[in-house]
């Protein structure tokens, strides 16, 4: 069972009420109204099976009355479709510099967001008291009470274990290695709490609300650092240790004598980050401080920010041909801070992919800049929760628990 949920898995007789409610409840998710009979043909079950499972979600809330189907003489069958409103998420982006705290439906809309400046350097205890400030406020001010609260994603700016939620090592969260992030959050609402690197739930995010037809997905993250989240076969995959996707580190033979805080040399985020765009623009005596100074500087025409971002595609295409020749993704997004760079960046990226990966392995191949902006983290980390506490196998376990 994933991270912090406090759920177990149950085996029940497959004839009992609520063996299947959970799969019978996955029909219902695409929130189109069906009627009882037509969930009973869909599913092969007695009518007298399908209502007494209906009976069982409607008392949940997570299904509710949808009108009345069209009668063919008689009184018209009632309609049943997903309440989406019946609980509410906790989605919570935790940046280098910014915090991100949203309340959301089960189907992702968010109903209330927060955001507010927050240096991750200052350690867990402040930064999470800030998360259930700003999480307590959005609560109150959607009229939502903590009880109609499903549960709590967060996604940090480092390697997280996700089976526990416990960050790894990160490099720029000082005091958060091995930080119970779970037990802290659940010690304000004993629900299911689940974490993980903030590149991944964006990629989640990103694919889920804007490229579902794209079961082969990269999303990559430029800012202050660079990463992916891959999404293979429709799996976002996170790796052994929770460190898949780590493209900031992948060696750039233009590199060979540009140290990275990492310690190693030639690394793709000491040329090609904000940071690093900055350094080599001070160098030329053009001033930027940060990713809204480098595009602030390209809108104006600045000719050696526009030729600095430029690079900074071919950069990263370098790196990122290797993984289409890898993982032969139908989707690349890119997205993050300088990921706004629109173009210029872009035309980087696509001159070095497009040459150096295999033709066949680019013959489908989409690059496109992120539709979701911002809000990618957001709505992956409410993706996250509801995939979770939406399953067939916990809503099973929750209806069993009320009898």
């Amino acid at each position: 069972m994933t991270q912090g949920t406090g759920h177990g898995t149950s085996s029940q007789d497959s004839t009992g009420t609520f063996a299947r409610a959970g799969e019978l409840f996955q029909l219902l998710r695409d929130g189109k109204a069906r009627t009882r009979a037509e969930l009973a043909l869909n599913t092969g079950l007695a009518r007298s099976t399908v209502a007494a499972r209906i009976d069982s979600l409607m008392l949940s809330g997570l299904v509710g009355p949808a009108g009345e189907a069209t009668s063919s003489g008689g009184r018209p069958p009632s309609r049943f479709a997903f309440n989406p409103a019946a609980r509410v998420v906790l989605a919570v982006d935790i940046g280098a510099t910014h915090l991100s705290v949203a309340l959301t439906d089960l189907n992702g809309t968010v109903l209330g967001q927060r955001r507010v400046a927050q240096e991750v350097a200052a350690g867990p205890e402040v930064v999470l008291r800030r998360v259930v400030e700003q999480g307590q406020e959005l609560l109150a001010g959607s009229g939502r009470e903590p009880g109609d609260l499903a549960g709590i994603g967060i996604g940090v700016p480092g390697p997280v274990e996700h089976a526990t939620g416990t960050p790894v090592k990160p490099p720029i969260m000082p005091g958060w290695d091995g930080y119970n992030v779970v037990a802290y959050m659940q010690r304000w609402q004993p629900v299911p709490v689940l974490v993980d690197n903030d590149v991944n739930i964006m990629a989640l995010g990103e694919r889920t609300a804007h490229w579902p037809e794209h079961r082969n997905f990269l999303f990559i993250k430029v800012a202050t650092g660079i990463g992916a989240g891959i999404i293979s076969s429709g799996e976002l995959q996170r790796g052994a240790n929770g460190t898949a996707g780590d493209l900031g580190h992948v060696r750039v033979p233009r590199g060979d004598d540009v140290l990275c805080r990492c310690g190693n040399y030639g690394c793709l985020e000491a040329l090609a980050s904000a940071p690093a765009i900055a350094h080599g623009l001070a160098a030329v005596g053009v001033h930027a401080e940060n990713s809204a100074d480098i595009l602030r500087l390209v809108a104006e025409g600045n000719v050696e920010a526009i030729q600095a971002l430029r690079q900074a595609g071919r950069d990263l295409g370098t790196v990122l041909a290797t993984c289409v020749n890898l993982l032969n993704p139908s989707m690349i997004v890119i997205g993050g801070s300088l990921g706004q760079g629109g173009e210029h960046l872009m035309a980087g990226v696509r001159e070095i992919v497009y040459q150096r990966s295999l033709p066949l392995a680019t013959s489908h191949l989409r690059i496109g800049l992120s539709k979701a902006g911002d809000q990618a983290a957001i709505l992956g980390a409410s993706q996250m929760v509801t995939q979770h506490v939406l399953s067939s196998e916990l809503i099973e376990a929750t209806l069993q628990a009320t009898v």
